[in-house]
């Protein structure tokens, strides 16, 4: 099945959507954040969005999703240390997340709710029902209508109201060295720094330099596509793997969804890493070469690995079951280096931050540089995988993988220098 190398964690320190900043590190701090919002959910049966009204309407009418969503509540995860039981109902669970869709996130020093959805979620994530539940074909198109939802709204000028300098605000002092706005395009002068929507800052523009291009007139030198903290990098990869078992061995075909290429990366390379809350989330192309095909996969939104059977999931086991199940997008680029030859960028979305948008002239035939932009998570980021032919990668020199324990590991910016090709 391949062999590897790569990080595993256990409780907090390993769920890398904390680690990542996505829900607050402690988890004191995420149960305060959702007794705040459970006091301001609306009447019982009464939804303001046609879409929780559809959903509702689902769940009503169809007993095998009544039952999953039913038990994923009333059911107790194995691994989540919640100090009581904070959603009661279906109907409190629909409402909290009828309100979420029409929020943006807010900044918190050390206690952000990046992905509300997944805070409201995320004990029934941990849950058995749950995790049939979020596999589940007719759950997962209604959750892919919510997030289009939510998407609208982000998309709007009506988000822009987190954009102020009050503490919750993404322009206050702590926010604006947090993000390190300064490294970005930006109107200091505008109300808004002259973004037009949520969406629009959370996927705001490096300044140019930035992030210079690692060696641009080599092409054996390959570049990080993401600003992502390295996760794992696993060798000798099997064309099938029972990619849901513990440590989530990579098997191409799953992750590839069956592209006509996946031949030609059985034996090579996956490299991984993942994107925290407050970093950039374009993603750039690693290599010099031409577009073969550019395309997204749909997938799952807010499924886990059972890695250790059925009620005992481990977050950080989760990445590499990810990268099977997700909505992802799929590019793949034959680098002009023969030496690299094809390869394959797979960025891939966690939970709610899954709408991966392929830039306009990312097609088939079009001619990359190194470092040009490829596209970008609209909701923020999530995960990352670079795929390589046999041979192709004489070494990854300059990743330093985190160790267990290790909550400050090193980002790898976008890029900068990655891997280097055989020569």
């Amino acid at each position: 099945m391949g062999t590897g190398v790569f990080v595993t964690m256990g409780d907090e320190a390993g769920d890398l959507k904390r680690r990542g900043g996505w829900l607050p590190q402690g988890q004191d701090e995420l149960e305060r954040w959702l007794d705040g919002r459970i006091k301001s959910v609306g009447r019982p049966g009464v939804f303001r969005h046609p879409v929780i009204r559809e959903f509702a309407h689902l769940i009503e009418t169809d007993a095998i999703v009544r039952m999953y969503v039913t038990r994923m509540i009333d059911e107790v995860p194995k691994t989540r240390k919640y100090s009581k039981r904070h959603i009661a109902s279906v109907d409190q669970l629909l409402h909290l997340i009828d309100e979420v869709i029409t929020t943006a996130p807010e900044f918190s020093e050390g206690a952000m709710v990046t992905t509300p959805l997944t805070g409201i979620l995320d004990w029934t994530m941990g849950t058995t029902a749950g995790m049939a539940a979020y596999r589940d074909p007719r759950v997962n198109a209604i959750l892919k209508k919510v997030l289009d939802a939510w998407a609208e709204f982000l998309n709007s000028p009506e988000s822009l109201y987190v954009l102020n300098d009050s503490p919750q605000g993404w322009m206050s002092p702590t926010a604006r060295q947090a993000v390190g706005i300064d490294q970005f395009e930006h109107d200091p002068d505008d109300k808004h720094w002259g973004f037009t929507s949520w969406n629009d800052f959370f996927t705001r523009r490096l300044r140019p330099g930035a992030r210079p291009v690692a060696a641009p007139d080599d092409d054996s030198v390959i570049v990080s596509a993401c600003e992502s903290t390295p996760y794992r990098i696993s060798r000798d990869v099997a064309r099938h793997s029972e990619f849901w078992i513990k440590a989530q061995p990579y098997s191409l075909q799953d992750m590839l969804a069956n592209d006509d290429a996946v031949d030609e990366f059985v034996g090579g390379t996956v490299y991984q890493g993942f994107l925290s809350a407050l970093n950039y989330h374009r993603w750039h192309s690693p290599v010099a070469g031409t577009i073969v095909r550019a395309y997204v996969q749909p997938g799952t939104y807010f499924s886990e690995a059972d890695s250790e059977g059925a009620e005992a999931v481990e977050a950080s086991a989760s990445q590499g079951y990810l990268a099977h199940v997700a909505a992802r997008a799929i590019i793949l680029i034959q680098a002009d280096n023969p030496a690299i030859g094809l390869m394959a960028v797979v960025p891939i979305g966690m939970v709610e931050v899954s709408s991966c948008v392929i830039s306009d002239d990312i097609v088939p035939g079009h001619h990359v540089e190194k470092g040009d932009e490829l596209g970008w998570f609209q909701f923020g980021g999530s995960t990352e995988c670079l795929v390589f032919r046999p041979g192709a990668v004489e070494d990854f020199s300059v990743v330093a993988l985190p160790q267990p324990g290790d909550a400050d590991a090193s980002i790898v910016k976008v890029r900068s220098k990655l891997a280097v090709a055989a020569r």
